[in-house]
This record gives C-alpha cells, structure tokens and sequence, in this order.
C-alpha cells in the first residue's frame, strides 16, 4: 500500500457463470490483469459470486407472517453496566413452514435477540460457547476497545478443543488458511502471539460511548466467518439516545428491524453451504465455483422466506441490515399497481444523516445499514406494497410485502433537520493520504482475495496510525467488494473522483466498491488504542485473505 502526504485527488449456470467471476480462471485474469479487466467485468452483472440452487421445495412468496426478532433482557442493571448473557448453541429452527432447521445459533434463535441500549451506558455480554468448534463475538460498527473487538484468533474455545498454545497455531487449530480450491498449502504453526483465547465463556464490554446507530453482532473466527454467519451467528444490537427520541420518527411497533439474508436449503431441510470442510474443524474455504462468493437463492427477512407484515396506512421506519454473506440488493418499493413508494432515509451505517435523503432505489451491499422511513397513507386498505431486489432475478428479486390492513392515525413526522453532530472533518485535516488495491490474487498455492496484494497474516501489521489523526483512504478494487473499517466510522469524499452518491450520505462503516471503481473515504483513528482489521465484508473474500491488520499508537 502507498502513503503520500500529497492531497491530490446469481444466476450462476452455464454460461452465466462465466460473468460474475465464479471461476479461478476469471480470477487469475483480474489478478494478472488489473484494473483493464476488472473495468470490462463491470458491464456484467451488477454482482459477484455464484449461485447455489435449494433441492427442499419452497414457500410461495408473501405467506409467512415477519418475526420480530425478540430484545435480550438483561440479567443486571446494576454499578450503571447493563449484563447480558448469550448461549451460542445448536438449535432445530423454523425457517422453511413446517421444516425444523439445523442451525448455529445465539440464544436458540435465528437472528439472535436483539440488544438495545442506551448511548453511553456501558453493556457487558457474556458469551457462553456450546458449539462445536471455536468462536469469536464481533460488535460491527461498535465504538469498541480493542480486547472486546472480536479479534479473529481472540477466540472462545469449546469443551475438548485443543490448546492452541500447545499446537503451536493462531488459536484456530486448522490445517489451512483462507484459500481454496485444489493445491492449498495452508499456513500449518502460523502463530498469533497476541491472541487471547479463553474456554466455554467470555465477556465482551461495549462502552457504546457512539451516536444511536443499528449495530449487528456475529461470528468473526478466522478463515470461518462465512460459514458461521450462514449457519446462524449473527443478531442486531440498536443504540439509541435521547435526541433521537425527541425527532418524533415512527416508533414502537412502526418501527421495524430487517435483517435480509439468502440462504439455500437440502432437500431435507437443512441449511447447504459449499465448505471444503463442512465441520469447519480443518480445512477452510468454499469449492473453486464458490470464489467469488456464495449466492443463496431463498430471501429470507429476519429468518423468514419472503414474509408479509400487516400495517397501518401510517408512515414505518425500517432498520435494514444486509445480513447476507455476498449478496448485492437494490430495493424498490413498488405498490401492486405499479406505484413506486419513497423510500426516505434517515440514517446510515453510522447514525442518523443531518437531513433526509429520498430515493426510488436504495442499493445495500453486505453489512451495510440503511435506517429507511416508508409512508404507506396513500396505500388503500388492502393494498399490497412490495419490496423487490432490482438486481435479483426469479425469486431472488422478491425480499418480502407489507400488507394495509387499516387507516390509523399518525402523529411521526420526518424532520428536515435530524443532526447537527455529524463530524466535519476535511482533506485539509488529513495527516496522510493511503491507497489500498482490493484485488483477487494468488496465496499458498491457490486462489484468494488480497489487500495490496497480500493475505491476512494475524501477526503483520498492516497500518499504523496514531490515535486521534485524520486519514483520507483510498481504495481501489476489481469486482465488488463492500470494505469496512473496525472501530472507526467514515465519510465518502468521492466516487472515481466523482461526488459520492447519494445513498452514500452520512457516517458509514461500510463503503460498497463497484467493479473497477475506487473511492476515497476520510476519518479520524479516534477512541482507543490497540489492533483492529479493515476487510472486504463478502465473507467468502474476507475468509480467503481480504482482511488486514490495523494499528492504532
């Protein structure tokens, strides 16, 4: 990577498959060929990865009823600290009607409960492992001291796991490390000396000293997110504060958590995922069709497929979160008529925007959140409004409906002033200028997804930045990569040396990169000292290399 101090500005069959970079081929040739070939890809489409097809028959869309995924009480309140405590367990789960899952769970549940707070009161959780294999609790976009980060090798093991201290490798106890395919080698005895293992339990204190944002909690155990986050470890946590409360946005039961994520299914029901090693115990990656990402092909909505949520004609805020694990959407609200709705954000990643943003199309690409207000008024008793994926095909372009079921009085209002606390931060401010290349490439033998042109390794230190300094980043990638920074929230200053775009608004975590593209993004290293990552957020890319270590001195 180089640092200047200058300021200068699915459907994967046949020969489908062949577009969306679902073949080693097509990633040697991006990584041979750089940003030539990567700028071509980009009239292809607007997605990247493979699609695995369902063998268990599906619902009809728009029958099952949206599960509100239920808030965690907590077991003490007291010395000012709220405590949680979470079981990460296996667990038979309805999501298919009628069809008991096997799932990776917290709490039993999928998605996981949801946990909400307070700005500034501090939250322990205590994670307690019942799983077969180790874990580690990610807070994303949490304001987060290091040691309660979710450091990838900071894992929890379970009863009868090996001592890694005894093994001799990062914590993980695996045979191989973020790559695929055939001819892997692996990083056999790679150490992390910093790792903090711990055995069954561990707890986790968030400060949550951050503006009320829609944060989501999962599993971050090195080379095996994807597959963990596909089986079932992921769950919403919402802070909110005071002036937030006083906006008069909808609320109680007008406001609506979704979290969208594809999955696919056996034909017994069971969840399908294309792991070299499905007990996720040894060897780690996805089969060489699976590279560049896995597409599920049923849209679940908060662990539902398809479902349908009764309304008033009142105006709803929605938390929208892209749960999924590579899967690029560009929702529309659309009425049965072909009336279009606006969708009125709000907020972002990061918090609430300074002013209201209306859009017709609001694309989301992994791990990113929109905080989003649709007013279904002009929607008569009865109507029927559909949110479609405009980049999804078949059924993959249904995400779920909302049904009027009768007129009520609405007293919510969207401000046109919702913040004045947004950071102001400049290019003059910044300290340095970095470019960073988000790139497929080759690592130990076989394919993978490389920053500036290397693998993750827990023990390089990748950037170092001292706290409290203002850096401009630029990133540079080949196909789709959504890239997120730990700790730290960002602005984007531009796209291809264009003004961003207006889904781009506000303080974000998650910056979506189109193919071919680059985008500058500026933030202030703020808040706490120690190791963070910045990685590609398509579980499959992160697992196979995209990830890199961050220093905060």
């Amino acid at each position: 990577m180089s640092e200047r101090d200058d300021d200068r500005p699915g459907r994967a069959r046949g020969a489908t498959r062949r577009k969306v970079l679902g073949i080693g081929g097509a990633l040697g040739l991006t990584a041979a060929t750089g940003l030539s070939t990567a700028a071509a890809l980009a009239r292809h489409p607007p997605f990247t990865g493979d699609e695995l097809r369902s063998a268990a028959p599906l619902p009809p869309a728009f029958q099952v009823p949206l599960p509100l995924p239920s808030v965690l009480a907590p077991i003490s309140t007291s010395g000012g600290i709220d405590r949680y405590e979470i079981t990460q367990r296996e667990a038979a789960v309805e999501i298919l009607p009628g069809v008991r899952t096997p799932m990776w769970t917290y709490g039993g549940t999928f998605p996981g409960p949801t946990i909400e707070s307070r700005r500034g009161r501090p939250v322990t959780v205590r994670h307690h492992n019942e799983l077969p294999v180790p874990t580690v609790v990610h807070l994303h976009g949490g304001h987060t001291p290091a040691s309660a980060d979710g450091y990838p090798t900071d894992l929890v093991l379970p009863e009868g796991w090996p001592d890694p201290a005894r093994t001799g490798r990062a914590g993980h106890g695996m045979s191989g490390h973020g790559m695929s395919g055939h001819g892997a080698s692996g990083m056999q005895g790679m150490r992390d000396p910093r790792a903090v293992v711990t055995r069954l339990t561990r707890d986790y204190t968030f400060p949550l000293d951050q503006r009320p944002a829609l944060l989501w909690y999962h599993d971050h155990r090195m080379d095996f997110t994807a597959p963990a986050i596909w089986r079932g470890l992921a769950g919403m946590h919402i802070v909110r504060d005071e002036a937030e409360d006083s906006l008069g946005l909808p609320a109680g039961r007008r406001e609506l958590p979704l979290m969208i994520a594809d999955r696919v299914f056996t034909a017994a029901g069971a969840l399908d995922y294309p792991a070299l090693d499905p007990t996720l115990r040894g060897r780690p990656g996805v089969r060489d069709t699976y590279l560049a990402g896995v597409l599920g092909d049923v849209i679940l909505v908060n662990g539902a497929p398809w479902p349908v949520h009764e309304v008033d004609a009142a105006r709803y805020r929605l938390r929208v979160l892209n749960a999924s694990n590579a899967r690029h959407y560009e929702l529309e609200a659309v009425t049965d008529n072909g009336r279009r709705l606006d969708l009125v954000q709000v907020g972002a990643d990061q918090g609430l925007l300074a002013a209201p943003v209306a859009h017709r199309l609001l694309p989301i690409a992994p791990a990113e959140r929109y905080d989003v207000v649709i007013d279904f008024a002009g929607v008569p008793v009865g109507g029927r409004v559909r949110v479609v994926n405009r980049l999804g095909s078949g059924r993959t372009r249904d995400v779920m409906a909302f049904r009027v079921a009768r007129e009520a009085t609405d007293e919510s209002r969207v401000p046109r002033v919702l913040s004045r606390d947004l950071p102001a931060w400049r290019r003059s401010d910044a300290a340095r200028v970095r470019e960073l290349s988000f790139r497929a490439g080759r690592m130990h033998g076989g394919h993978g997804w490389l920053i500036d042109g290397r693998p993750f390794d827990p023990a390089r230190t990748d950037v170092t930045v001292p706290l409290g300094d203002v850096e401009v980043w630029r990133l540079v990638a080949d196909v789709h990569h959504p890239v997120h920074l730990h700790l730290v929230g960002f602005r984007v200053l531009s796209r291809g040396g264009r003004p961003p775009l207006p889904h781009d608004a506000g303080l974000k975590d998650t910056v979506s990169l189109r193919p071919g593209e680059s985008a500058e993004i500026i933030t202030r290293f703020d808040g706490y000292r120690g190791r963070y990552l910045f990685h590609c957020h398509n579980a499959e890319h992160e697992d196979m290399g995209m990830m890199a270590n961050l220093e905060v001195v």
